[in-house]
């Protein structure tokens, strides 16, 4: 049988299988789509014939072919056989694949449906099909073409210089300490080391309920993810607290820069100790029954943690270690000689002090790194350095001391402290979609530049390494795979309310509850993806996709690219798109366009 023929029955077989009702008897001449493979479960009336008479064979069934069911696979190569269950789970539900004998009651016939839509997802996944993705790879929201673009800007921290988790340690500690013995909280906290994979960016924490949580993009939490300390909060909890549901109103949420009234979220990679510490001084006070207030923690705890900054211990931790704390510094080095030599102008724009930066870019770079960049500067104080229109640029001389005269232009060479957006593009006259700007901080690097003044954005999503991975692994491929035909089986079924059917639904539902557990547990077991809650994206994810056309892993994902790239955002569906997209193939969809190219792969 010919490729093009193997994705007819292929097609007409998920349709088929997705649109099944309970047996009825119809005319052989209204019933042309039900007579399909006996690989795929038999006629509608599950005799487990071959194919029908020709009048009723969908075109590019073979009858002779269809003698032996396993001639109608896409290639003989097979998975390895998977126990019982969902693809790729153990221990979830335990069912057979098959369902070729005729369903005797409503029960029989919806477990029938359920076999054949798990046997379809474990067969038509092409095997490799989960190693596609590259952590190296760049992202795009928007198209942008880098021939276009003649300007490339860089923020320092975490963009042109990745640090290793004992930062976070160190931060941890020393904001810990200073809680004990500057704000004079018990002894006992002492206690908690730092967990390294406890939290994760974008999560919001309630201010006045000491509640760390992820919230979609639709500002719904979601459920499993609440933390009132170290331990999780009943969801029945969750929602009495909230008034009866889940959701978080726009008025008590984040504000534009994620600070809201009664919710912040925690959009910046330094935060990461900070939500810790919290769920750690939370959890003192939970597990030893001490009655405290909420907001006051949070607000010593954010002190604590700006302590560390404003006292200068960070800078003085790296400085003194350089080894220990940055990372791949010969990337960052390979990005900008390429740059360069390749005609571009850049610049920097940090709110680290300079003596912290010519430290860390002298290791990374070399001493001339200054050389490397038409305009250098530092303390920025953004992001109120993009929409302050009136604090001026300070010089600094050779000792790092400030000098007094006016800035009427920004030279190569020089460093410069403070200033404001609008005085740099009045003196550079670097404006619009030719300036590409990279940045880790959704809000205090992007978002204005993105909304306000038309610049390109980039935004460094160290995170990005880890959740590839995870993505790429059979496991996960298999369970979400799974999930997604579970879930449309769901859909479809419900118009069945007897009572079997009810007590079939509840089975279904708890399996699928038990699936997307699983599949948050794979990226982090309390709070899940940083870019996906069970279904929607997260609120994180709705602000990377607001605030920046691209989006990587690092800067050194450009040395994959040649400077006159174009990268284009791919067209995802609306949910009234679905049917024609391949990521409901096993939905049972009719319209599946790229199954000849799977064939091709099996």
């Amino acid at each position: 049988m010919s490729l093009k023929t193997v994705g007819t029955a292929l097609t007409r077989t998920l349709w088929t299988i997705g649109n099944q009702t309970p047996p009825i008897v119809r005319s052989p001449k209204t019933n042309r789509l039900s007579s399909t493979c006996s690989k795929f479960g038999g006629g509608q009336h599950g005799h487990g014939k071959s194919c029908s008479g020709s009048s009723d064979r969908p075109p590019g069934c073979d009858v002779s072919s269809c003698e032996a069911p396993h001639r109608c696979t896409i290639a003989e190569k097979k998975r390895p056989k998977e126990p019982a269950g969902a693809p790729g789970v153990s221990g979830v539900r335990s069912r057979s694949y098959t369902s070729n004998a005729s369903p005797v009651d409503q029960r029989s016939y919806l477990w029938a449906r359920y076999n054949d839509m798990k046997r379809v997802v474990h067969d038509l996944i092409p095997p490799g099909a989960c190693h596609l993705l590259n952590s190296s790879t760049i992202y795009a929201n928007n198209e942008v073409s880098l021939a276009e673009v003649d300007i490339y800007g860089f923020d320092y921290d975490y963009t042109l210089a990745l640090y290793s988790n004992a930062l976070n340690i160190a931060i941890y500690n020393t904001a810990k300490g200073f809680l004990i013995d500057h704000f004079k909280y018990p002894e006992g906290i002492g206690k908690y080391d730092y967990i390294p994979n406890f939290a994760a960016r974008g999560l919001h924490y309630d201010i006045e309920k000491g509640l760390l949580m992820k919230i979609d993009a639709f500002h719904y939490i979601q459920t499993g993810t609440v933390y009132r300390g170290l331990s999780p909060m009943p969801d029945e909890d969750v929602r009495r607290l909230y008034g009866g549901t889940y959701h978080v109103p726009l008025p008590q949420d984040s504000g534009f820069y994620g600070k809201g009234p009664r919710v912040k979220q925690f959009m910046d990679i330094f935060s990461i100790p900070e939500m810790t510490l919290l769920a750690a001084a939370n959890d003192y006070f939970v597990t030893n029954d001490i009655e405290y207030d909420a907001v006051n923690l949070f607000k010593d705890v954010s002190e604590a943690i700006g302590m560390v900054h404003l006292k200068g211990y960070m800078y003085k931790w790296i400085m003194e270690d350089l080894n220990k704390f940055i990372l791949r510094g010969e990337e960052t080095d390979a990005v900008l000689h390429r740059l360069v030599s390749n005609g571009k102008k850049l610049f920097l724009i940090t709110n680290s002090p300079f003596s912290f930066v010519d430290k860390g870019m002298t290791h990374m770079v070399g001493k001339n790194w200054r050389d490397f960049f038409d305009v250098v500067i530092v303390q920025a104080d953004k992001p109120r350095f993009f929409t302050d229109c009136i604090k001026p640029f300070r010089r600094l001389d050779c000792n790092g001391d400030l000098r007094w005269e006016k800035i009427n232009s920004l030279d190569k060479g020089q460093i410069y402290k403070q200033g404001n957006l609008f005085d740099f593009l009045r003196l550079t006259g670097w404006r619009g979609s030719k300036v590409l700007y990279f940045g880790d901080h959704l809000y205090s690097d992007l978002a204005d530049l993105m909304l306000r003044h038309g610049w390109r954005t980039a935004a460094i999503v160290p995170e990005l390494e880890h959740e590839t991975k995870v993505v790429s692994t059979d496991q996960y491929a298999l369970n979400l795979t799974w999930l997604q035909a579970l879930t449309g089986l769901m859909e479809r079924m419900q118009i069945h309310r007897d009572e079997e059917s009810k007590e079939v639904f509840k089975e279904w539902q708890k399996e699928r509850e038990e699936l997307k557990v699983m599949i948050k547990n794979l990226f982090n077991p309390q709070f899940g993806s940083i870019f996906r809650t069970s279904h929607n994206p997260t609120y994180f994810s709705r602000r990377l996709s607001r605030f920046s056309d691209i989006y990587m892993a690092s800067v050194s994902c450009l040395l994959n690219y040649d400077l006159s790239y174009t990268f284009y955002p791919r067209r995802t569906p609306l949910q009234h798109e679905a049917p024609l997209w391949m990521d409901q193939l096993c939905t049972g969809c009719l319209k599946t366009p790229f199954l000849e190219e799977m064939s091709h792969i099996r």
